[in-house]
């Protein structure tokens, strides 16, 4: 089912468009990748200051095995244009008590762990780990890269759902299995890591436990960036086009179809089908906007619930840190109500909780000698809740993170720091075109997801597609990833037409 005499296009280069690309290169349609800015990466950006490389994200690697898939789809091997690093542990958790947690997958050292802080709960986490790995079964490896075109597709998906209780939160249901309160967060806050609030994320989103555990959690020596650089080369190896800092004005239509991409420079090409990794909302509202179903879409999207966005302070500082493991969690005084901050008031709280970065800790080559890479983010509201000027907020929000950074694990951080800058939700949407600032599109939950979430292919441009976080399954690396095979799947199968 392939044909080099059909042509394609991909609206940009973050994980989702690479990996659509590649299948697609690889089935033989000539395809071409068009990305609005200088360097491909989406979200997956990078900056270099002063000796130091920051990756801007996503920096947690899981499931390496799809991405593998990818270069073995034409019989290359992905370890000759990268290097996958181990991360042990996975992640240190840290509460404002002191208490650490060393969370990985290996099993005597998980369970000596939780024998440390939650002696009572080492059956009931044995009896989650059983409830993670059947939904890692049915939601992941079942229907994970499955298109949901259709309503009898998520009817046919029901019973799996019903059975695993989909409706729960995914705190709700590891609070069925474990009492201690540290260790249900320890169980729930990966829903953070794409986008999902743990008190109303699906159930089926605890099926990342298993995923963690099954394929490890991973680094790309030289950074994430390095593994963007691989799938460049590789679909460029394929002879797949890549079209850099130039932005899709407009994607035309005809009826029905779309005809041709347009981008600022006054560049037009006619392709058989165009498939979109830009913001879900910038892709209807502004791409599409010269056809009727651009504007119906974006004013469905408009009623929709998207998830939060980040404020993230990058700094390179002086010396080599040990003993600060590659992921922190370092949590806050309060976990239900930081969440409905965010999540539901949209308010800028005092307190916070912290995803810290420390990339040198596994691989030194990110800092000059002697030196170390941090970023410390912390999920905010989107701005469609939290309307401040960031220009003026963001200045004071970096100084009290650095500062509860330094309070915790680097006494003098500021006396340390080299080079220093922040990210924040007015950059997402003036970099990335994403609606309201969200760092990962639509919000996971049930009621926008699979059948419910928008389609890999449009109901009515027969020849429009979806891929990356808007789209099913949702953000994260697998998930995307998993979005560009089953949306690839459609595409292959039309042109074979």
């Amino acid at each position: 089912m392939t044909s080099s005499a059909k042509r394609a296009c991909v609206i940009g280069a973050g994980f989702g468009g690479l990996a659509l690309a590649i299948r697609l290169q690889a089935a033989g349609i000539a395809t071409t990748l068009v990305e609005a800015r200088d360097k491909p990466g989406g979200r997956a950006y990078y900056w270099e200051k002063e000796g130091f490389t920051f990756d801007a994200g996503p920096t947690v690697i899981t499931d390496p095995a799809c991405l593998d898939e990818l270069w073995r789809l034409t019989g290359h091997d992905m370890s000759l244009d990268l290097e996958l690093m181990r991360v042990m542990p996975f992640y240190r958790l840290n509460w404002p008590d002191g208490v650490n947690f060393d969370y990985s997958n290996d099993d005597e050292t998980l369970r000596r762990e939780i024998a440390r802080i939650a002696p009572g709960d080492i059956g009931g986490y044995e009896d989650f780990l059983r409830y993670s790995t059947h939904v890692y079964q049915q939601g992941y490896l079942r229907l994970g890269a499955v298109p949901f075109l259709d309503f009898r597709s998520m009817v046919k998906a029901a019973p799996s759902l019903a059975r695993y209780q989909a409706w729960r939160s995914v705190y709700s249901i590891v609070s069925r299995y474990v009492k201690s309160e540290k260790l249900r967060q320890a169980l729930s806050f990966h829903t953070l890591l794409v986008g999902g609030n743990p008190m109303t994320a699906s159930g089926i989103y605890a099926l990342i436990h298993k995923l963690e555990r099954e394929g490890g959690v991973w680094w790309a020596r030289g950074g994430t960036n390095r593994l963007v650089a691989a799938m460049v080369r590789h679909f460029e190896r394929l002879g797949g086009t890549v079209r850099l800092g130039d932005p899709v004005t407009q994607v035309h239509t005809l009826g029905t179809r779309a005809t041709e991409v347009e981008t600022s420079s006054g560049w037009k090409e006619r392709f058989d089908a165009v498939a979109s990794n830009a913001d879900i909302m910038h892709s209807y509202r502004d791409l599409l906007a010269g056809s009727q179903r651009g504007a119906t879409y974006a004013k469905k999207l408009a009623r929709q619930r998207f998830s939060p966005s980040l404020f993230v302070v990058h700094f390179g500082v002086e010396g080599s840190w040990p003993g600060i493991p590659h992921h922190m969690i370092l949590f806050g005084p309060r976990y239900k109500g930081l969440l409905q901050d965010i999540y539901e008031h949209g308010v800028l709280p005092r307190d916070f909780s912290i995803y810290l970065h420390h990339p040198t800790v596994t691989d030194p080559s990110m800092a000059p000698a002697g030196k170390s890479t941090f970023y410390a983010l912390v999920p905010v509201a989107h701005m469609g809740k939290l309307t401040v000027d960031w220009e003026q907020i963001g200045p004071l929000l970096e100084k009290r993170i650095l500062d509860e950074v330094g309070r915790r694990l680097i006494p003098d951080i500021h006396d340390r720091i080299v080079t220093k800058f922040h990210y924040a939700p007015r950059d997402f949407a003036l970099d990335l075109n994403a609606y309201l600032g969200s760092a990962f599109s639509l919000e996971p939950v049930l009621s926008q997801s699979a059948w419910f979430r928008a389609h890999n292919r449009d109901d009515t441009i027969s020849n429009f597609y979806l891929v990356g976080a808007g789209t099913h399954p949702g953000a994260g690396i697998p998930g995307v990833v998993g979005s560009a095979k089953a949306t690839a799947g459609l595409m292959i199968e039309d042109l074979a037409r």
